[in-house]
């Protein structure tokens, strides 16, 4: 597996272990494999760690040697306009060095991670199985369209995640930031339009079902797709707080988006406001009732909400007053039992 100490990559983990199968990763960095998986669970011992970068033929190889089954979930997923070179090496390239390592050892069965957002834009109503790649020129949809037509060409099974929110995210990646920036104030303007949104553990329990012997293609990540107004009402309904905005069209702040990037390339600090999620709102459409998603149920978006809310309380990424707690219960939830993981059935504790 590549990924692993990310987002989706250590649920998946986590979940894969859980049905019983064993795990080697590659991991650029061993040394954050520990921080990584810790808080899901899963101690160093229990995954084997070749080092080494998605892009290194030599590494690639030493992590498919002897194994049944790869998860090329490595990827970079931003919006951020600095990152453009990085998204290139480490979605394209990154990609056909993995695949061409699994295919060159006969391994079983590949399955690639890559978004719903590689059949933007559409002129359907919504996407599903066989609909065309589509041909979007923002820096990371484009980046990611390259990756699946590169695992197309090797026969693997492509998984197609919404954007996902969730606890225990090892980098507060762009969903997650974003949700703490909402609940911060530092995103009073919104463009119309809509997004796919999905919980990380349901993800992961899909892509540890592919492994079980679940047969197809190409498979959709678990999820709802909700407008920003919908988004909105709903993080207000799971926190108690008024959040107040205002909404524009998303044509019309692609401009603001477009000039934010200009800064943000010289600009040190994160900018909130950015054209990819802007373009993204615009273009994005939902996924057809009934596409495969290997019999997985996509939980409550209030349950994801209240649970990822927690977790950022929990981990000092937001105080207990952003997320609608009073300042003296930031202990009593840092003391509450953990949200329940993936596929357990269990759930978190709803914030009072």
């Amino acid at each position: 597996m590549t990924g692993g100490t990310g987002f989706l990559g250590a649920h998946t983990v986590q979940a894969l272990l859980r049905h019983g199968h064993r795990v080697r990763l590659l991991a650029r960095r061993p040394d954050r494999v520990a921080a990584a998986l810790g808080p899901l669970g899963v101690a160093p011992a229990d995954v084997d760690v070749v080092a080494g970068d998605v892009t290194d033929r030599a590494a690639a190889a030493r992590l498919v040697s002897g194994v049944d089954g790869l998860l090329h979930a490595a990827g970079v997923y931003t919006f951020d306009p600095r990152r453009r070179a990085e998204l290139w090496r480490v979605n394209e390239s990154g990609t056909e060095v993995v695949l061409a390592a699994a295919r060159a050892e006969g391994v079983d069965r590949i399955v690639h991670v890559s978004t719903v957002g590689t059949l933007y834009p559409t002129a359907a109503p919504a996407i599903g199985p066989g609909s065309p790649l589509g041909a979007s020129r923002e820096p990371y949809l484009a980046s990611k369209t390259a990756a699946e037509r590169i695992a197309r060409r090797y026969g693997a099974v492509v998984t197609r995640p919404p954007a996902l929110l969730g606890p225990h995210d090892p980098h507060l990646g762009d969903q997650n930031a974003r949700l703490r920036d909402l609940l911060r104030g530092l995103m009073p303007l919104w463009p119309t339009g809509g997004l796919p949104l999905g919980d990380v553990r349901d993800n992961a329990e899909l892509h540890a079902r592919l492994f079980d012997g679940v047969s197809g293609a190409e498979f959709f990540g678990p999820g709802t797709f909700v407008s920003t107004r919908e988004y909105l009402a709903a993080v207000r309904a799971a926190t108690g707080r008024r959040l107040p905005a205002a909404f524009f069209p998303a044509g019309a702040l692609t401009f603001a988006g477009r000039a934010a990037d200009a800064l943000q390339r010289c600009w040190p600090g994160r900018i909130p406001v950015q054209y990819g999620a802007i373009h993204v709102c615009a273009v994005a459409v939902p996924v057809e009732a009934g596409a495969p998603a290997a019999g997985v149920t996509a939980r409550p978006l209030a349950e994801t909400l209240t649970d990822t809310v927690r977790w950022l309380v929990e981990t000092g990424a937001l105080t207990a007053r952003r997320a609608g707690l009073p300042a003296d219960h930031q202990t009593a939830l840092a003391s509450a039992p953990p949200a329940g993981p993936a596929g357990s059935g269990a759930t978190g504790k709803a914030l009072p």
